[in-house]
């Protein structure tokens, strides 16, 4: 279900030491969303992160569907990533992927072994070169969200995908009011500009490191609403 590295900083973010930015980075949290399909209720989505030991933190999606045919299904999925803050940047260290349902579960593992990124997509195996500041898909939200709040208002970031890495640009759009059932905020709308892949994220950067709300065309019109937040 369901960016990057400023150009201007990219090289002091990746000279400098991580904990050089520690104050300006998320250290642990708990996000809970419902999650909409085409507008109707389908799941709910938690996100966590934690710090995992030996400079890495661990950040999770676990999305569960409590609605409709994903609830008569047993559909949930589950993401898992590991990296390290380079400067303010979520850089991939590992992620895993997996979809469970009552017809055909799927999973997905890359892993940055060296200079190289290896992925195992079901039974189908890839591996392309490594690029430093390399952020995964489940991380993405994240990345921006740090962007945002370091005052950015473009991002671009490389994106470890199945079979190569994406160059993804984020832009902020506009300024509009949104309502979730954590509130009604003021927010920055982000869209993505490389490509139109229908991608929306509303950010209240001087909030939260994560959307109020992101609503993505791509994969199934699907939509999340920020319901509470927890963590620093």
């Amino acid at each position: 279900m369901k960016t990057t590295l400023l150009r201007a900083s990219l090289g002091l973010a990746l000279a400098l030491p991580a904990a050089a930015f520690a104050a300006d980075v998320p250290q642990s949290f708990t996000a809970t969303y419902n999650v909409l399909q085409g507008g109707s209720p389908l799941g709910n989505a938690t996100l966590t992160l934690k710090p995992a030991g030996n400079g890495q933190f661990e950040y999770s999606n676990k999305v569960t569907g409590t609605s409709g045919l994903a609830a008569a299904i047993g559909a949930s999925s589950s993401e898992v990533s590991r990296f390290t803050w380079a400067g303010k940047v979520p850089q991939a260290v590992s992620y895993k992927y997996d979809l469970q349902n009552a017809f055909k579960p799927k999973s997905r593992t890359l892993t940055v072994n060296g200079n190289t990124v290896q992925v195992q997509d079901n039974s189908k195996s890839f591996s392309y070169p490594h690029q430093p500041g390399m952020v995964d898909r489940n991380t993405l939200p994240l990345a921006l969200g740090v962007a945002l709040h370091g005052g950015a208002k473009e991002a671009t970031f490389p994106v470890g995908v199945k079979q190569a890495i994406e160059t993804q640009t984020f832009k902020v759009a506009a300024s509009e009011k949104v309502t979730v059932p954590a509130g009604s905020f003021q927010a920055e709308r982000v869209d993505r500009t490389d490509q139109d892949r229908g991608f929306n994220a509303w950010y209240v950067p001087a909030k939260f490191p994560v959307p109020v709300k992101l609503a993505q065309k791509d994969g199934g019109d699907l939509t999340l609403e920020l319901v509470k937040f927890e963590g620093k």
